[in-house]
Order: C-alpha cells, then sequence, then structure tokens
C-alpha cells in the first residue's frame, strides 16, 4: 500500500520534471505520472500536490530568495528546488504541518540530492516555516481587530444633562 512518503516523492519527481522541460501544462503533469507504477489513487494525490506546488512556485522561490539570497531559486538545483516547492505547497496549503513538510523534505533530499542539500532545505523550510506561521498571525490578529471594531457600538448619543 503506498504511503504518504510515496506520494510526495512522486510529486517531487513530477515537479523536477516540469522544471526541466520548462513544461507547465497539465497534459506535460499528467504524462509523468502515467509513466509510473505507482496506484491510482496515489497518482491522483501526487499530480494534486505536484500542480499545487506548481501553480505557487513564483511565491516559493520568491520567499526562497529573500530567505537565502546567496542561493535564489536560479542557483539551486532543479531537485533541491522541487523539494521546496513540495514542501512550500504543503506548508501554505494546510496539507501538511510545518515540522512534518520540512522533515519529509530532508528525507527526500538525503535520498536525491547532493551531501550539502538537507541541510540546506532545512535550513530554508525552517525560516519559511517560521516567517508563514508569523504572518499568518499577525493576520488573523488583524482579521479579529477588525471584526472587534466592526462589532463596537457606536458612541451613544450626547445626554443633555442641563
Amino acid at each position: 500500500m503506498p504511503t504518504r512518503r510515496d506520494t510526495r516523492r512522486l510529486a517531487m519527481q513530477v515537479l523536477y520534471q516540469i522544471d526541466v522541460r520548462s513544461q507547465d501544462d497539465l497534459d506535460a503533469i499528467r504524462a509523468g505520472l502515467e509513466i509510473s507504477s505507482d496506484a491510482p489513487a496515489e497518482c491522483e494525490l501526487a499530480f494534486e500536490l505536484a500542480y499545487g506546488a506548481w501553480e505557487q512556485r513564483a511565491d516559493c522561490d520568491a520567499l526562497v530568495t529573500e530567505l537565502a539570497p546567496d542561493w535564489p531559486t536560479h542557483r539551486q538545483p532543479p531537485i533541491d528546488r522541487a523539494i521546496l516547492r513540495l514542501a512550500y505547497h504543503e506548508i501554505v496549503s494546510g496539507h501538511a504541518p510545518g515540522g512534518v513538510a520540512i522533515n519529509e523534505a530532508v528525507v527526500l533530499a538525503k535520498q536525491f540530492c547532493s551531501e550539502q542539500s538537507p541541510g540546506f532545505i532545512n535550513g530554508v523550510l525552517d525560516k519559511m516555516a517560521r516567517k508563514i506561521a508569523r504572518s499568518s498571525i499577525e493576520t488573523a490578529v488583524n482579521q479579529a481587530t477588525d471584526t472587534a471594531d466592526d462589532t463596537q457600538p457606536a458612541d451613544p448619543p450626547p445626554t443633555d444633562l442641563r
């Protein structure tokens, strides 16, 4: 029975293929899945993960460049980019908690990347998860404040106490 880790591996491989082939259409993603020998349900979930990550790549790449200015996305190996993009998507979409997404990304990096990649990916994703969490908290606080302001009763009319 396929595991969530198998699904992540497949999604990462599809992202890698799309990136190195410069293809970003649904047919290319699905074609990458069809050649795998994985279960159809796993392939569909991997497709959803890969496509979601590919759609969010600009946001992910901008954040990675901000957090690791010496290693912007264009300087990273394509497999590292695929892993970072997948983990970013899982964190921001809620597919996996930040710690789980980071751990799974490091596992993928240990299997498929250079010796330095697991540490780099772990460091970037840790910073990324913290920044996303802070941003989410700030957004929630602002929304709560806006809602509280909207529900405040208007000032009572002045009373004439003469």
